[in-house]
């Protein structure tokens, strides 16, 4: 693990909402690593989905002004821990590789970008800068006994000549950490399916029949648990899963956790730091299950 671990942080939007437990797992687990976040100062919505579908440079504009600002403050590396902000981040960055589109983005900002920041995921971050080593060694409360399914969604690792992190087909990041903090991870074959969360609005059904098919597949591995990095990855299958149920018939009862909320129950924070009652169905069968495996683990010591 490298001795000094600092980096401009870009929270998101919806980092301030509706993954606001995301958001909090992943400062408190940073925190416990001795990584140093500096938020980016007066940030701004980087445009997410919707923008780049209205025109390009003003949603490269929209990212580019972000880069810019951590430019101001003499950081070489900003991270994120949304998808949707990493993708748009990272494709502006790229494209503004290229000067004429650099310089019509910059017509847009009060401050002209450089484009000399590099932009990494939280994940790539632990993966890569801490270590699974360096992970495993602060473990304090192995999620033995917990068996998971890792889901990363479609965006996490595409197109893979701009994400450039892990297999775009098949990623393995999120399956090493959660193996070096001691859980069984499953494997999931559509772990980089979509979910449909950019239907959430506009077709419902979409979403049910996409979503449904990863609970369903979840649930015939045996997996306690979805682990995800994704905020409408995790909206989809915990927020809808009861909607999902009514929809298809059926009757999934599967926790989904960000990856660092487990993280930071293997690290030994409080479940209150955390935000665990934040999701929408009970953690705590899964919970318990880890509980049931530390006692049983005890017992046979002694």
């Amino acid at each position: 693990m490298n001795s000094e671990l600092r980096y401009a942080y870009y929270p998101g939007c919806s980092g301030l909402s509706t993954s606001k437990d995301y958001e909090i797992s992943t400062r408190a687990v940073c925190r416990a690593l001795g990584i140093t976040l500096k938020e980016v100062p007066d940030w701004s919505c980087c445009g997410s989905t919707p923008a780049h579908t209205v025109d390009h440079v003003f949603s490269a504009a929209l990212s580019a002004r972000n880069l810019a600002l951590v430019e101001q403050e003499g950081l070489q590396t900003v991270i994120t821990p949304c998808p949707s902000c990493l993708t748009n981040l990272k494709v502006a960055a790229h494209r503004m590789c290229e000067e004429s589109f650099r310089n019509e983005v910059n017509r847009h900002l009060e401050q002209a970008c450089q484009n000399s920041i590099r932009v990494k995921s939280v994940l790539q971050v632990l993966v890569e800068d801490v270590g699974l080593q360096a992970l495993q060694d602060r473990v304090m409360k192995p999620l033995t006994g917990l068996k998971v399914a890792p889901y990363y969604g479609c965006i996490m690792n595409r197109p893979p000549d701009i994400m450039d992190f892990d297999d775009p087909e098949n990623p393995v990041a999120m399956d090493h950490i959660l193996k070096a903090l001691g859980s069984e991870v499953l494997p999931f074959p559509l772990k980089v399916e979509c979910c449909g969360a950019s239907y959430g609005v506009a077709r419902k059904d979409v979403v049910m029949h996409l979503s449904g098919k990863l609970l369903s597949l979840a649930e015939s591995l045996g997996a306690e648990a979805i682990v995800t990095a994704c905020p409408l990855c995790q909206m989809n299958l915990d927020l809808r899963q009861d909607q999902i149920n009514k929809t298809l018939g059926t009757s999934f009862r599967i926790p989904v956790f960000y990856y660092t909320q487990l993280m930071g129950l293997a690290l030994g924070l409080d479940k209150e730091d955390l935000l665990l009652d934040k999701l929408t169905i009970d953690p705590e069968p899964a919970l318990e299950k880890m509980r049931q495996a530390e006692a049983e683990a005890r017992s046979e010591e002694v």
